[in-house]
């Protein structure tokens, strides 16, 4: 990267706004010249997606099938999951899919048992899976959906399909800059009925995402695997609409398309050479970035903590 590229990179990211909007994408991919995702070849290689029937999930999942990669698509409506599949199918791509509820424990438990059976063995799961819910709700096991769906759920299914990842195989979690303004919380990460605001609930089930995908590779250690966080900076997905009304109108035309939000995960896919980025890397189009932009949640960030958050979330997942 010449230093013209990197002071552009740079500015660009300190106003936060044209980092995260179109701008962003579309000036870091014409100044990088970033190979384009219709030029990867995934044929080989085998790729579990959760949340795939809409939003991000939705264009990753057409993103990957075009690629000819092999694709294992996760959602929790069986009729529209059929139909998505049945759609990426009709251009030759070998899609199967899974219907489970990533917040419902046994549901992810039977998904990965239905997945091995005929996939034993894969290159990257994709953890796309997760919304922004105004009502508090859990998932009748007494642990708040939001942090049940988006961080327990895909710790176990990591868990359980660890053996399966080729010892050159990725798993990618599709994060939030949201996660900027909430500190790394162990008693307050599940908010209670009578305070929950869906947003900062959020917020802090994407910083708990991000911690966790910086300690995996700490915690398998002589593995290869690769684990990686994506920011996919702001995009207009069904689920922005539907929960952040107000935002998506005043924001509106800067907004990415879901094709440009999801390209740093299928590139992190695809791509058989991501440079010298440390494993744990959290990327916001296609390069690593800093995990914290105020100090206030950089101080949150202790090695106490983050030994808590592990040992939490590995009790709410029932792994060892």
């Amino acid at each position: 990267m010449s230093l013209a590229a990197r002071i552009v990179d740079r500015a660009l990211e300190l106003p936060i706004a044209p980092s995260f909007t179109r701008v962003g994408y579309r000036v870091r991919r014409a100044l990088f010249d970033w190979d384009d995702l219709d030029e990867f070849d995934g044929s080989g290689k085998t790729v579990v997606l959760t949340g795939a029937t809409s939003g991000l999930g939705l264009a990753a999942a057409q993103r990957l099938a075009d690629a000819d990669a092999t694709l294992v698509i996760i959602g929790r409506n069986p009729d529209k999951t059929e139909r998505v599949r049945h759609d990426l199918s009709a251009g030759g791509a070998d899609v199967s899919a899974v219907i489970a509820d990533m917040g419902d424990l046994d549901q992810v438990r039977r998904a990965v048992e239905e997945i091995l059976a005929s996939h034993p063995r894969i290159d990257a799961l994709l953890h796309n899976a997760g919304a922004l819910s105004a009502d508090y709700t859990d998932n009748n096991a007494g642990i708040e959906l939001t942090v049940a769906s988006q961080v327990i759920g895909p710790f176990l299914m990591t868990n359980l399909l660890l053996d399966a990842l080729d010892p050159d195989g990725r798993v990618i979690t599709m994060s939030s800059g949201g996660m900027y303004s909430s500190p790394l919380r162990i008693d307050g990460l599940q908010m209670n009925e009578a305070d929950y605001g869906g947003t900062e609930q959020y917020a802090r089930a994407k910083r708990a995402q991000v911690t966790l995908n910086e300690l995996w590779p700490e915690r398998i250690p002589g593995r290869r695997i690769g684990f990686h966080a994506v920011h996919p900076g702001w995009a207009d997905t069904p689920g922005v609409e539907e929960a952040l009304p107000t935002f998506r109108k005043i924001v509106g035309p800067a907004l990415r398309t879901p094709d440009e939000g999801a390209d740093t995960m299928v590139w992190l896919a695809l791509a058989d050479d991501l440079g010298d980025a440390p494993n744990g890397s959290f990327w916001l189009d296609r390069a690593p970035r800093p995990i914290h932009r105020l100090p206030s949640t950089k101080r949150s960030d202790t090695a106490e903590r983050r030994e808590a958050l592990w040992e939490l979330v590995r009790d709410l997942a029932g792994t060892d």
